[in-house]
């Protein structure tokens, strides 16, 4: 696909036509009719290129002394995060440091705010710090601050190291119920399910500490925290039996050893995304969103004008090259309307009403281009807008005199201009008996992304660097 950022909305939102105030912009709806509107007032339209484009993810900053949520793979409204989150990707249970690491929180101390320094590593392993249980994730780059990086948003991308070291199906990470009235020690324990040589020395094993009673949390610290002694392969879920005959004394599992007869303890096993923790960030990470940042210098070479404002962003997939099938693919597109005239007085004012005599022709100005006599304008579907009293569109046509209803400037159209014009910024306009249409073809390709705006002025010496993002 093909996906070109455009801006349109030269004119005031008003209650007779888009809705709305510049002070208060209508919200988007969903509508064909809508997208016919869309392309009726599109200014201008610049390609995206596959550098231009980033999985994203929420932003989530490390700050001391917060809860964080943790990894676990089945929250649910049933089974609720420490934030009372509902599913794991609206639940905080990754963070970005301040020199831009991402981790995730296998394990967050039963709920207890972190408590420590800042994480730094960058180890394939997990490391325990601030009480935490936390797995190093990636880094942004310098390149993906600043092209993405935003108050509410930040990339996403997999870390190839990381990625190599993780083991599809091992087992990371327990959640922990202490319980009371176990028999202290250390024992060993398989972990049932569908992993290779599962329920066997062979297959995954914890480490079980018991401590006054109780099982301890899970960590990384063998003899202070219950661990993972083994992580295994292949588990898609797992077990961990405490019952007699299920635990050990031994890394073997061949003398058994009895936690007692506590209760209410339990040894909850949380199997790892698909591919193990770090195999691919984007997914673990909930990487539902595609972020795509642009930037409009000055004119682009004379497709975006810098003579008014706009008030729309959106984004089209594949539109065609006007009055064509085939899908665009120059950089930048012009979509507004060009007059160049003869007989010229006066200057037209951008956004006025101008007419044609003889046709009754109806639109709005966008720029006028004095030094080579050409009027771009637009003929948005609105009664003075672009169409006549009683609603029919008439197009702009023959070597009949526009006219601008303030301004009072006028011109004719010039039937003997045949030939490509030179343009301020090195770019050119084709014109045919001084008419020259957009260069992408009205209602083609499929928008799939609009935010309306109070209004921005452009300038000659201006660039607006825009970042969209879209949830999918």
């Amino acid at each position: 696909n093909t996906y070109y950022l455009f801006l349109g909305k030269s004119t005031p939102y008003s209650t007779g036509t888009s809705g709305g105030t510049d002070a208060a912009p209508p919200t988007p709806s969903d509508s064909p009719a809508d997208e016919f509107y869309i392309w009726d007032d599109m200014l201008a339209a610049k390609k995206i290129g596959t550098t231009d484009i980033t999985y994203a993810i929420p932003r989530r900053n490390w700050t001391n002394s917060i809860i964080y949520d943790q990894y676990e793979d089945n929250i649910n409204s049933s089974n609720t995060a420490s934030s009372g989150a509902t599913n794991l990707y609206s639940s905080s249970f990754y963070f970005m440091t301040s020199d831009y690491r991402v981790y995730k929180v296998i394990d967050n101390n039963n709920g207890v705010a972190y408590s420590g320094i800042e994480p730094t590593s960058t180890s394939t392993s997990t490391i325990t710090l601030g009480g935490y249980v936390l797995k190093y994730m990636y880094s942004l780059t310098s390149t993906e601050i600043e092209k993405y990086l935003t108050t509410d948003f930040m990339p996403v991308s997999t870390d190839s190291t990381v990625s190599a070291a993780a083991v599809d199906g091992s087992i990371e990470s327990l959640v922990i119920t202490g319980g009371t009235g176990y028999t202290d020690g250390t024992f060993y324990a398989a972990i049932y399910g569908d992993g290779t040589n599962q329920g066997t020395a062979t297959g995954a094993i914890v480490r079980i500490t018991i401590a006054s009673g109780a099982i301890q949390g899970f960590g990384v610290t063998a003899g202070t925290d219950t661990t993972i002694h083994a992580a295994g392969a292949a588990y898609t879920y797992g077990t961990v039996n405490l019952g007699t005959g299920y635990t050990f004394s031994d890394t073997s599992l061949s003398s058994a050893s009895s936690v007692g007869s506590g209760s209410g303890g339990v040894v909850s096993v949380q199997a790892g995304p698909k591919g193990g923790h770090g195999d691919n960030a984007i997914t673990e990470l909930g990487g539902h969103y595609v972020m795509m940042n642009t930037t409009l210098t000055q004119a682009e070479g004379d497709d975006f004008t810098t003579k008014n404002d706009f008030r729309r962003v959106g984004l089209v997939i594949d539109p065609y090259n006007y009055g064509t099938t085939t899908i665009a693919s120059a950089s930048t597109r012009r979509q507004t309307a060009s007059l160049k005239l003869t007989s010229t007085s006066g200057t037209f004012d951008p956004d006025e009403k101008i007419s044609q005599t003889t046709t009754g022709a109806i639109g709005k100005v966008v720029e006028w281009d004095a030094v080579n006599n050409i009027l771009y304008y637009q003929q948005e579907r609105f009664g003075d807008y672009g169409t006549s009293s009683v609603g029919a569109f008439i197009a702009f046509s023959g070597a009949n005199a526009v006219t601008g209803a303030t301004s009072n400037a006028s011109g004719t159209p010039d039937a003997s201009a045949d030939a490509a014009i030179t343009l301020a910024g090195g770019g050119s306009i084709t014109f045919t008996n001084g008419y020259a249409n957009p260069e992408l073809d009205p209602d083609s390709g499929n928008i799939i992304y609009v935010e309306n705006r109070k209004p921005i002025s452009r300038a000659s010496d201006q660039t607006e660097d825009i970042k969209l993002v879209v949830e999918f």
